[in-house]
């Protein structure tokens, strides 16, 4: 089955008690059991919820998982896996990530006595040498938020598997439509639901996307343990979104690819990152793992001013001034003092998250209009 088709129909079967089509949202907390533990197999939303229960399902299909699991945002998604780590712990990530993830990492994780590395991975040799016996996880995120740097998830998957180490790949910017991460050896994907997937920014939603029963059994353990469920109303919204995710991507790819063509050539313009460029770094990793290259730009301005890169902000039209990225309007993000205010401005420098540093999140208005905005905007 094709990834539209699936995207359309895996997991999902028509309401049994009226043959509605699409999921019903069933708001509700408990469930009637005919006799003490004759139920229909859900006794307690916390635990299971039918309209969650399909979400789940249709995302493992997508990613070619066998197990799903939703939470109440990315982040909490984030904490069920940090959650499968013991005190002692290491574990090895990713220097170029969402500044959400370094802070969950950082300021609530750490104390609890699990040690993070933060490195480049775009080759292996920073891993190979700082990996020991207490590693217990490798935190991938490709393409990298805001620097678009892409990690080859293959050649990751082959050192976690020949130490015993658990790979984890946050694949929000690229989506299952462009990159399915568990046929490539990771053993779970993260997504923060609210961005692309959901797709209308109008949820916030976490899941998690496994092969493997063991590990499964363990997050749904700590998902009904922990308790950081989504709602049934916001599961509809995603299986809404994800009917469309195939013709969306192919619009945020298409408009992305037309921003960066003009972007490269501005006058004004420093560095673009976009992982479709034959000029980056990794540019042949992108290709061989992806299907195309996203909707998600980053560019700086000559010179690195702050006062420049707020001029642009104020002069956006189409554009919109905000944090979060992958719905259907083009968004415009300061990441220094945004999404990445949390990770220190030295960390921040090194991967090149700069104060002029503009971050966009390309969406399917016409190509046209973004393009003439962008140039209206550099004016």
């Amino acid at each position: 089955m094709k990834f539209g088709t699936k995207a359309i129909h895996a997991g999902l079967e028509p309401d049994s008690a009226t043959g509605a089509i699409m999921t019903p949202i069933y708001q509700t907390s408990t469930f009637i059991q005919h006799g003490v533990g004759n139920h229909k197999g859900f006794e307690y939303s916390r635990a299971s919820n039918p309209t969650r229960s399909a979400l789940e399902s249709n995302v493992a299909a997508i990613e070619n998982g066998k197990f799903g699991a939703a939470f109440g945002s990315g982040l909490a998604a984030i904490d069920c896996v940090l959650k499968m780590l013991k005190p002692g712990d290491e574990v090895i990530s990713t220097i170029d990530l969402y500044g959400g993830t370094y802070r969950i990492f950082k300021s609530i994780f750490e104390q609890y006595g699990i040690k993070f590395h933060f490195i480049s991975m775009e080759n292996t040799s920073g891993v190979e040498a700082i990996l020991n016996e207490k590693t217990k996880l490798i935190w991938v995120e490709t393409p990298s938020n805001p620097t678009m740097q892409i990690i080859d998830i293959k050649a990751m998957s082959k050192i976690a598997k020949s130490n015993n180490v658990m790979l984890a790949v946050d694949n929000t910017f690229a989506t299952p439509y462009l990159q399915t991460p568990l046929d490539l050896g990771a053993d779970i994907v993260m997504h923060s639901a609210t961005k692309y997937l959901g797709g209308h920014s109008d949820v916030v939603m976490g899941v998690l996307v496994c092969k493997d029963e063991k590990i499964a059994k363990e997050i749904y353990r700590i998902q009904n343990g922990s308790g950081a469920v989504c709602g049934p109303m916001d599961s509809f919204l995603v299986l809404r979104g994800i009917k469309t995710l195939h013709l969306r991507m192919r619009e945020h790819c298409k408009n992305a690819k037309a921003v960066v063509d003009f972007l490269k050539d501005h006058p004004k313009v420093d560095k673009v990152y976009w992982p479709g460029l034959p000029s980056h770094k990794n540019h042949k990793i992108a290709k061989k793992q992806m299907k195309d290259f996203g909707g998600m730009v980053s560019f700086t301005l000559k010179g690195d001013h702050l006062e420049d890169a707020l001029k642009v902000f104020k002069s956006f039209k189409v554009f919109s001034v905000a944090e979060s990225l992958g719905g259907v309007e083009s968004l415009a993000n300061h990441s220094a003092s945004m999404t990445h205010a949390t990770i220190p401005k030295e960390e921040r420098e090194k991967v090149g998250i700069t104060e002029s540093l503009i971050r966009l999140s390309v969406g399917i208005e016409d190509a046209e209009d973004l393009v003439e905005d962008l140039k209206q905007a550099l004016k």
